[in-house]
């Protein structure tokens, strides 16, 4: 698939599974814009070229030479390139664009709010959990009953280089395979922490006979960012909603989340 193909498909795409999540979007050339100043980048993944993955970052404050944007790097199943592209994307909306239209509208709609006490100074955002494979309700339910981001707190906190820079930072977390043969892996910002991926796999999730994973998103901000409000972020400003501001809105699980995305996505 030429690259402009490629790129053509992963926006349709993105703008479809955006619309999903309430998310008004259109294609002006490079970037998907969406409400307000925010913006969905693509990026060409090094060797993607019929892999099926894909890059995307969400701008914040699209215009400003120094904008936040948080990358995330993706991978989806299909028979076909335009299919794997397509899966792709909807992992993405699921697991890492919910966290971030989340962080802007601060509602307690589309991911979960945290203040860990293991991350000082830092507020989370936590998206639904994505669970796929053989008998991932184990992995599901050990994800939905432990306190994966806190544990890895220690490991973590090195690499945010501290809340006084009110830098939004993505966190990704992705494991699972089978006893044996496993994989854990943390990206902060988009890169390998090596002592985060030890710290995840050092933990004692579910490891079984046949293949089974999950992919999760976090971004963490800085607490003092955080405004009791849940109307749309005015120009310019990156906002995230204090645990106040999203208390009416009921806690569930992370694969409380996830099936619901899924029932969603049918």
């Amino acid at each position: 698939m030429r690259p402009q193909d490629r790129l053509a498909v992963i926006q349709r795409s993105v703008v479809r599974e955006m619309g999903r999540l309430g998310q008004e979007c259109t294609v002006d050339g490079e970037v998907v814009r969406g409400p307000g100043t925010t913006a969905v980048a693509v990026r060409e993944h090094p060797g993607g070229e019929g892999s099926g993955h894909v890059d995307l970052g969400y701008v914040l404050e699209l215009g400003r030479a120094d904008a936040p944007v948080v990358w995330d790097c993706t991978a989806g199943l299909g028979k076909t390139e335009e299919e794997k592209l397509d899966s792709a994307v909807r992992m993405w909306a699921t697991t890492t664009a919910s966290a971030l239209v989340e962080l802007r509208e601060g509602r307690g709609e589309h991911a979960d709010h945290a203040d860990h006490p293991e991350l000082p100074g830092w507020h989370a955002v936590q998206g639904p959990a994505a669970v796929f494979g053989f008998g991932n309700e184990r992995l599901a339910g050990w994800l939905a009953e432990h306190r994966v981001l806190p544990a890895l707190a220690p490991a973590l906190l090195p690499a945010l280089g501290g809340p006084a820079g009110r830098r939004p930072h993505g966190v990704k977390l992705f494991l699972g395979g089978k006893a044996g043969d496993d994989v854990a892996e943390v990206r902060v910002d988009g890169e390998v922490s090596e002592a985060a991926s030890a710290a995840l796999r050092a933990l004692d999730w579910p490891r079984g006979e046949r293949l089974c994973w999950a992919r999760l998103f976090v971004v963490l901000t800085a607490r003092e960012t955080a405004v009791p409000t849940a109307a749309p972020a005015a120009a310019g400003e990156v906002v995230a909603a204090r645990p106040a501001a999203v208390a009416a809105a009921r806690p569930r699980g992370l694969f409380a989340r996830w099936r619901q995305a899924r029932r969603a996505d049918r």
